[in-house]
């Protein structure tokens, strides 16, 4: 079942850009963060929705949030896509597609993409936007949007 608003989120673990274990109760408790899913490092709309966070990143953080990405490449993928376009956030590698089944992630384009959704959650771990669009760039407004209000 999908995370909807006012879920809050479970409990999760995985290998992030430097190889080592993110533990999602490091963070739920402490601080406000931006979680989002994306289909593929080094594609057309993927690259440009990363380098918009990460373009937007201080005005993440100024509002006391962090940003997060997901996909199911490698942490070796992750570490050059990190590397390639300076992102100065985390990606976290899924590649077992765990998360994704976690967050209720659906698939796009007839299934047979990943989707691609972005999920707010306060410092309490409580789902406050649900964003899916294919649309990358839209991402960051969205969030931009709520995490204002919160």
């Amino acid at each position: 079942m999908a995370l909807q608003i006012g879920d809050k989120i479970p409990n999760f673990s995985a290998i992030d850009t430097n190889g080592n274990v993110f533990k999602s109760d490091t963070i739920v408790g402490s601080k406000t963060f931006v979680i989002y899913f994306y289909p593929k490092d080094d594609t057309r709309v993927c690259t440009e929705q990363a380098c918009s966070f990460r373009d937007q990143y201080e005005d993440f953080k100024a509002l006391g949030a962090e940003v997060i990405g997901v996909s199911s490449d490698s942490v070796k993928s992750h570490q050059k896509f990190t590397i390639q376009h300076n992102l100065p956030f985390i990606l976290l590698s899924d590649s077992d597609k765990k998360l994704r089944k976690l967050f209720g992630v659906p698939n796009d384009l007839l299934g047979l993409i990943p989707g691609r959704v972005t999920y707010v959650i306060d410092k309490d771990g409580i789902v406050q936007l649900v964003f899916n669009s294919m649309s990358g760039k839209i991402h960051i407004e969205k969030a931009l949007e709520i995490l204002k209000r919160i």
